[in-house]
């Protein structure tokens, strides 16, 4: 994500970003948290991404691994990013 948005942040806006298939549904959450922190400091600075899942939630997804999902968007996507 850093390249494309090194490449291309200043003319297109991303969306999505946060695994469903591997890290929503199979990781603890504090990988979650880490994901989240991770996509956010790659995508958001100078604007031009929307935090979202990439894909359909999974129906085998742990409900506190989405909570932990929007908890850390909510921690960490404030600005600036950093």
């Amino acid at each position: 994500p850093v390249k494309l948005k090194e490449a291309y942040g200043d003319h297109v806006a991303f969306w999505g970003g946060l695994d469903t298939q591997h890290i929503l549904s199979l990781a603890r959450p504090e990988e979650v948290s880490e994901h989240v922190k991770k996509l956010l400091r790659a995508l958001a600075p100078r604007g031009g991404y929307v935090f979202a899942a990439v894909h359909n939630i999974q129906p085998n997804t742990p409900p506190e691994n989405i909570l932990t999902a929007f908890k850390a968007a909510h921690e960490f996507g404030k600005y600036p990013i950093g």
